[in-house]
């Protein structure tokens, strides 16, 4: 009973926030706004190859007819469209699965409260290069590279848009001399509200592209956001992975999960979790990380590495023992290939103030003091929140 009602509360939930957006910045009409009210990005670290993917679905809300979006990227990008559905199949899949009421004591009560070739644009912006123009899904895309942020601002200007921030924030990544992307969005093609604005999202993006490290643009979001936004993250990689420093999810995972062990039989933990229970009692780093983040925190909702029994459940070969709607189970066949086995998926959200977006993000691998953290987080716990 208790699995079912709490798996029940969990799709709703997941399903409701799949509606969201990353990694970039709108450019409308002077006088018109666009905002994006969350984030979410399916992010693929390949360590060996230095290879990061990202895997963006634009939602926008505003008044603008006719807008655009800016995408930072530390090297030129290659663009591929992913499945309508995409986020929402990925939230599917990453629900957790029933309580394992053989490990843990069955009790009437249980604490629910979790702790937590290149053409110029045009005379004018004689540094700004065109490196690549294309249609991605059904959004029309050029991929640029500029040495001065001005030059920028002054065509986006000049083509009938006011950017929503100022040439600082182009600057900051012209700086690091990476590529934008930008993408003209048709709102008309999207739901009409009563007052005569617009929202809707449009077709999922995967940008590929190499990096030094796995990096999130989170500074440029900052222009369209109004107070904070709701960032939700689903990381593909060889570990598992976490935000760094006073971001981390871990002190909200570790006293939740050490709490849930708490009511586990004895004989039903692993050694793994043995020695995990034991490194962090008292680890005085993960004390103070507490006391720093607070509610601010990350919150770890899903993670495990992939299996072949996993991918089997992707294919429909396998049984899904969630419970979710027959056809957005059915439909999860969309992630194959997409999710791969013996890689890690990690998932977590974490809300961001405006002034907290002042740089962009490294994703890093889940660490508490100097061990790693291989805990998986698949199955709901005595302590997991509803």
């Amino acid at each position: 009973m208790i699995s079912r009602k709490l798996c029940a509360v969990g799709i709703s939930s997941i399903l409701a926030a799949s509606s969201a957006f990353a990694a970039c910045c709108y450019f409308a009409a002077k006088d018109k706004d666009v905002n994006q009210p969350a984030q979410k990005a399916f992010i693929t670290w390949d360590a060996e190859n230095k290879t990061e993917a990202f895997t963006v679905q634009p939602k926008f809300e505003g008044n603008a007819a006719d807008f655009g979006m800016v995408i930072p990227t530390p090297t030129r990008p290659k663009l591929n469209e992913m499945p309508r559905e995409f986020f929402k199949e990925l939230a599917v899949f990453t629900i957790l699965e029933p309580m394992d009421l053989s490990k843990y004591k069955q009790m009437r009560f249980l604490s629910r409260s979790g702790a937590g070739g290149g053409v110029l644009f045009d005379a004018m912006a004689r540094k700004v290069t065109v490196l690549e123009a294309g249609v991605v899904g059904s959004l029309d895309y050029k991929i640029i590279r500029a040495e001065d942020a001005g030059d920028l601002f002054a065509w986006l200007k000049d083509n009938g848009y006011a950017y929503s921030g100022d040439e600082a924030t182009l600057d900051f990544y012209i700086k690091k001399k990476w590529f934008f992307t930008t993408m003209k969005i048709d709102p008309t093609q999207m739901k009409k509200r009563a007052d005569g604005s617009y929202e809707g999202e449009v077709t999922p993006t995967r940008f590929t592209f190499t990096s030094e490290k796995p990096v999130y643009p989170l500074k440029i979001t900052q222009l369209s956001v109004k107070d904070q936004t709701e960032a939700l993250f689903y990381v593909q990689a060889p570990t598992k992975m976490d935000l760094p420093g006073d971001f981390s999810y871990e002190p909200n995972f570790c006293p939740m999960w050490q709490q849930a062990i708490g009511f586990a039989i004895p004989e039903k933990v692993t050694p793994q979790e043995k020695a995990w229970l034991e490194h962090i009692k008292g680890n005085q780093d993960l004390a103070k990380a507490l006391l720093r983040a607070g509610p601010k925190a990350a919150t770890l909702e899903w993670a495990k590495k992939i299996t072949a029994n996993d991918i089997g459940v992707i294919s429909g070969e396998k049984p899904y023992n969630r419970e979710a709607p027959k056809e957005d189970v059915e439909k999860i066949k969309q992630l194959k290939g997409i999710v791969k086995e013996g890689q890690w998926v990690t998932k977590f959200r974490r809300s961001f103030g405006k002034g907290e977006m002042t740089d962009d993000l490294e994703i890093v691998p889940a660490h508490v003091g100097e061990k790693a953290d291989e805990i998986e987080y698949f199955s709901i716990l005595p302590t997991s929140p509803p």
